[in-house]
């Protein structure tokens, strides 16, 4: 019997291409007659271009286009209102407006990638300069806009006979009342955002990394004016999205355009400067959290309140305590607050777990503070405010063992030789310290559509338009659809990143993997039924004739009667290539319940006594994500997810300069990101608790159908949710100095 490799230790089915170089980049795609392009970036951040002059770079070598703020030869158009959030709020070189330092206000278009950087050097731009709105401390707080989910921005729940948030904290027994804040963070993949567009006749092809494939090449299709059918968009592998890949940037319209006007390919590669401002960014935040608790620590009110900045040109409207206040712990009342600063900065997007992270520095440091006040041990604190339901909704969770989580998490950390006591543990100039925090994070399902072939070479075809970003998609798709089929992984190729394949599951929120995995299984059972339907009817098969509900599917062979044929056998035997089918989920999930993962961070850091200096030594996560289709994947994961906490506490940080608007670290000189050497073992351990009420198709009797793989749920961004905090409240126990705005830098603990 062939074992089901869900859950195992599977390699990466595109490892090797990777490791090799094999693997084609955005930015590694050839094309005949290619020439490239460069943005002129603003130099100021608000105001208007006045005048541009052109004629240097027109007469430099190899220079075969500028185009610059107002060119009308692009001809690029807004897109329908139904997707406005899903683009720049304005379009790109359609007029001389400046609204943020960075911006892209001209291209040059050249022979070679070097002439047309060189010439780009030699466009001079004169500005009407306006002062930017750019200090956060300085401009007023205005309520914000819905959340992600479309809740108000606003949430209040009291218990019966309490009349405000403020009477039920004065009415505790302890108050830990304190405000949290971060900087800029941007997402920097490893990849800079790099396009290829080659058109033939009308109709274009796009090679680009994007999130969500099909709605990049729909969006496209609207940019230029053309029929959606006249867009095809390629990106089958990905360095790196974090959400700078969600919505449709400047760089596929503008290289499209101009690929269009030119009569040739044009290929455009923003620098890695052009990154932190052309691709959004998680925005700068303040939070102010109040916790109102009983002698014994458990909860009688969360009072969280967020001021983030909101480009004045838009962006995410980030929600930090929509997802942490609302669903960690369980308390009467709680009241959520959230209002924006309009400055004049790059779109604000969704990063790696967006509103999560932020949320869950400030929420678990209160805890922890709550801890000190209390004298409750952290982890018990926690328990002792465990949630069965949402607070907010009062619905049950789908699946839930995140106090698993915790005691699981303690006994590998060895949490019980802690000393609550701060600057108790000491080695030398080094003081060591522990904490530890809670993350949680939603698993949405979103529509996805799957078709899978069966060949007559014994293989399969899974084809599905989701996109890999690093994450092991193309390997959870082979997965997935081998455990379906009850063939080996070797067996199944799997097709992604690619807007002509059916539409898949968008790689945001952590929901590819939880999205796709019951389609692949449907459309394995419609497949296998397509085969069958074959046999019965096909003249030269041993089965013709017959029903096809007589016939068994095992391990990718048909049985039936005296017969027993591969299904490879089978499609030779009738001079068949291939046989195939879809399926199709429009989503979503049963509204009785509420969805999350979860999981506990345990850190140990040691700081140097003399010079602040903060090194992490040790670090746990367990993880309750439902099923886990590939453990080594599932574990890279959950480190990732770590490493950006880490660099979230400890280094990341981009402040904008108030009296010219310009975010002064945007370079990976200045922008400080963790690297090997920052970075200790971390163990990972996940619970593998399939989640029930996430399970997928269903045969005709309620049973389940054709795999184990069932209940899966996502795992790409809990790892960064809480972990900031949990160096944070271990830096505290090593010190006795609370560090409430991030990164926690040498200069702040001295």
């Amino acid at each position: 019997m062939t074992p089901s490799p869900v859950g195992q230790e599977t390699v990466r089915v595109d490892g090797r291409l990777k490791v090799t170089g094999t693997a084609q980049y955005s930015g590694d795609y050839p094309a005949a007659n290619m020439s490239h392009a460069y943005l002129v970036t603003s130099t100021i951040a608000r105001g208007t271009v006045s005048h541009i002059d052109t004629a240097a770079a027109l007469d430099a070598p190899g220079v075969l286009r500028v185009y610059t703020a107002g060119d009308t030869r692009l001809s690029l158009y807004p897109v329908v209102a139904q997707f406005r959030s899903l683009v720049e709020s304005y379009i790109p070189l359609s007029d001389t407006a400046v609204r943020f330092h960075g911006q892209a206000i001209a291209m040059v278009v050249a022979e070679s990638f070097e002439q047309a950087r060189d010439a780009a050097a030699l466009v001079t731009v004169t500005y009407d300069e306006q002062t930017p709105r750019a200090s956060f401390a300085d401009e007023p707080r205005e309520p914000a806009g819905p959340a992600l989910d479309g809740s108000p921005s606003s949430v209040q729940h009291l218990a019966p006979g309490v009349n405000s948030i403020d009477e039920a904290l004065d009415a505790s027994e302890v108050v830990v009342e304190a405000e949290y804040g971060q900087q800029t963070q941007h997402q920097i993949g490893m990849e800079p955002h790099s396009v290829l567009a080659v058109w033939d006749g009308d109709q274009v092809t796009v090679y680009s990394g994007a999130q969500i494939p099909t709605v990049h090449s729909l969006l496209l299709s609207q940019r230029l004016g053309v029929l959606p059918t006249q867009v095809r968009l390629v990106g089958r592998y990905v360095g790196g999205g974090f959400g700078s890949r969600v919505i449709l940037w400047s760089d596929a319209p503008l290289a499209a355009a101009a690929a269009r006007e030119l009569g040739r390919p044009v290929k455009l590669t923003f620098t890695r400067e052009q990154m932190f401002t052309l691709v959004g960014h998680r925005q700068q935040a303040s939070q102010h959290v109040r916790l109102g608790a009983s002698r014994g620590g458990v909860l009688e009110a969360i009072s969280h309140r967020t001021d983030s900045v909101m480009p004045v040109i838009g962006g995410f409207n980030l929600t930090p305590a929509h997802a942490t206040s609302d669903t960690f712990y369980s308390t009467p009342n709680l009241h959520i607050e959230v209002r924006s600063v309009r400055l004049d900065m790059p779109l604000s997007r969704a990063m790696r777990a967006p509103n999560e992270a932020a949320g869950a520095f400030a929420l678990e440091t209160a805890m922890d503070e709550l801890a000190v006040a209390t004298g409750v041990d952290p982890v018990e604190l926690r328990l002792r405010n465990y949630a069965t339901v949402s607070p907010s909704t009062g619905l049950p969770w789908s699946s839930k063992h995140l106090d698993e989580c915790y005691r699981d998490g303690a006994r590998r950390f060895g949490w019980s030789d802690r000393s609550a006591t701060p600057r108790a543990r000491v080695d030398g100039q080094w003081l060591y310290g522990t904490g530890m925090a809670t993350a949680a994070y939603p698993a949405g399902v979103h529509p996805v559509s799957v078709r899978i072939r069966l060949l007559d070479d014994d293989t399969a075809v899974v084809s599905t338009a989701t996109s890999d970003l690093g994450t092991g998609g193309w390997t959870m798709v082979a997965v997935v659809g081998a455990d379906a089929l009850g063939i080996p992984v070797g067996r199944v190729t799997p097709e992604i990143g690619d807007s002509a394949l059916p539409s898949g599951a968008p790689a945001v929120g952590s929901s590819a993997t939880h999205s796709t995995v019951p389609v692949v299984v449907a459309a394995a059972r419609n497949t296998i039924a397509a085969l069958k339907e074959l046999a019965v009817t096909h003249s030269g098969s041993p089965w013709h004739g017959l029903n096809a509900e007589g016939l068994r599917w095992e391990e990718g062979r048909l049985h039936g009667g005296e017969h027993s044929m591969t299904f490879g056998e089978l499609l030779t035997e009738l001079g068949s290539r291939g046989v195939d089918a879809t399926a199709d989920s429009p989503g979503g999930a049963p509204e009785e319940y509420e969805y999350n993962s979860f999981g506990a961070h345990f850190c140990e850091v040691r700081v140097n006594r003399f010079t602040g200096e903060t090194r992490v030594t040790r670090f746990t996560t367990v993880a309750d994500a439902g099923r886990v289709i590939n453990a080594r994947a599932a574990r890279s994961q959950i480190v990732g997810g770590v490493v950006f906490g880490i660099g979230h506490a400890l280094l990341e940080h981009n402040p904008i300069e108030p009296a010219t608007g310009r975010l002064a670290a945007s370079t990976l000189a200045d922008y400080l990101v963790p690297v090997n050497a920052d970075i200790p073992d971390i163990d990972v351990h996940l619970l593998d608790r399939p989640d029930p009420h996430l399970t997928g198709p269903l045969g005709d009797e309620g049973e389940e159908v054709g795999t184990r793989s069932l209940g899966a749920r996502g795992l790409g961004e809990i790892g960064t949710v809480g972990s900031a905090a949990a160096v944070g409240n271990a830096v505290f126990n090593a010190t006795g100095t609370r560090i409430r705005r991030l990164p926690i830098t040498p200069d702040k603990l001295l």
